[in-house]
């Protein structure tokens, strides 16, 4: 076991959102913007942006790891861009003042077919239709819940329908 790999994950999480250059065994070396280190096998995934707005993604096993020496500390655009790299494309962070309108909508939207929907918990953020199904922000398909299947895949049905027609 190296050194590197004896580090603990508080050690290593001063490497995160810092472009490195990681020295490994045969004299090999790696740069890159570090996303995050596996605490289990010390692995380090560096990502590099290419031209075009492409991203290169390594991983450097940390078994391998000889050193790691931090060329440049990431600014909050830079930590940005490294923490919406893996996130789906449509994916957004969305306001307080955004959400509450999504929610509102859809609220509306679903009454008015019929749809019988409460707001629920402390701040009303999530909507329950008919006592079995929970809508959580942003209020999309992907964020309903419900242990009955019919009605989930009828809600989330009418939420995409929803969604579609707003476009």
């Amino acid at each position: 076991m190296n050194d590197w790999q004896r580090k603990s994950p508080l050690e290593w999480e001063i490497y995160v959102n810092k472009m490195v250059k990681v020295a490994v065994i045969e004299k090999h070396e790696y740069e890159g913007w570090v996303l995050t280190i596996d605490p289990v096998s010390a692995s380090i995934v560096l990502a590099t942006f290419l031209e075009n707005e492409k991203v290169s993604i390594s991983v450097v096993l940390g078994h391998a790891v000889q050193e790691v020496e931090i060329l440049k500390e990431g600014d909050d655009e830079m930590k940005q861009r490294l923490s919406c790299i893996f996130a789906p494309e449509e994916s957004k962070a969305y306001s307080p003042e955004e959400l509450e309108k999504r929610k509102n909508d859809l609220k509306t939207w679903l009454e008015t077919n019929h749809v019988p929907v409460t707001e629920q918990g402390e701040s009303g953020r999530t909507l329950c239709v008919v006592g079995v199904l929970t809508i959580d922000p942003p209020y999309g398909p992907e964020e309903c819940s419900s242990s009955n299947e019919i009605i989930l895949s009828r809600v989330q049905g009418l939420i995409q329908r929803f969604l579609e027609e707003r476009q």
